[in-house]
C-alpha cells in the first residue's frame, strides 16, 4: 500500500468532468483519476472547510457509519481494470475489519470528511502512476494518461497560428 495525499482537483476544458490528482507521500509520483463534478465539489468543499447548508451524501455516509459504531480506518484505490479504478472503504465495526466496494471519488470524499488515510495499491501505482517530468495527455475515453508527444502535437496548429500573427497590424502600428 502506498499512502497518497490529494494534490489537486483539476477541471477538464473538454467536459464537465474533473481530475483528482493523488500524490505519493515522500515521492514526486502522482496518480490522476477522472471523477464527476459533484464528487469533485464534495471533496473540494470539505478540503476548503466549507459547509453545505444540508448534509451531502458523503456526510450522510459518515453519519451512518458513526451512528452504527463503525470507524473508517482508511480507503484504498485497489485496482484498475479496463480503464476503471476501483476502491475499498476499510472500516472497523465492533473490532471486525469490514471492506466495502466504492468508487474512488466517493471513497476519497468520505476519507476527507473523517480524516482517514488514502492508499493506492502498489500494482495500481505501477500501472498508472506518473512522474512530473513525464509529458501527459489525459483522455476521458480511456481515463488513462497517454505519454509522449501527443500534448505537443495537439498544440501544433495553435502554435502555428500564434507564430503567424502580425501583432503590429493588430495593435494598429
Amino acid at each position: 500500500m502506498i499512502e497518497v495525499n490529494i494534490d489537486s482537483i483539476r477541471v477538464s476544458l473538454l467536459s464537465q468532468n474533473r481530475i483528482v490528482v493523488l500524490k505519493e507521500e515522500n515521492s514526486e509520483r502522482f496518480l490522476p483519476i477522472w471523477i464527476g463534478p459533484f464528487e469533485a465539489d464534495a471533496i473540494t468543499l470539505q478540503l476548503q472547510g466549507m459547509e453545505a447548508p444540508r448534509p451531502l451524501t458523503h456526510d450522510l455516509l459518515r453519519s451512518v457509519i458513526e451512528t452504527l459504531g463503525g470507524e473508517v480506518i482508511h480507503i484504498m484505490i485497489s485496482s484498475l481494470e479496463r480503464n476503471t479504478y476501483f476502491a475499498r472503504i476499510v472500516l472497523d465495526v465492533n473490532g471486525d475489519t469490514v471492506e466495502v466496494d466504492s468508487r474512488p471519488s466517493d471513497a476519497i470524499a468520505l476519507a476527507v470528511r473523517v480524516q482517514a488515510p488514502i492508499y493506492v495499491a502498489e500494482e495500481v501505482m505501477e500501472q498508472a502512476g506518473m512522474m512530473p517530468e513525464q509529458e501527459m495527455s489525459l483522455t476521458e475515453e480511456s481515463g488513462q494518461p497517454e505519454f509522449g508527444d501527443t500534448a505537443t502535437e495537439d498544440l501544433g496548429a495553435f502554435q502555428d497560428f500564434v507564430e503567424g500573427l502580425d501583432l503590429d497590424s493588430l495593435l494598429g502600428n
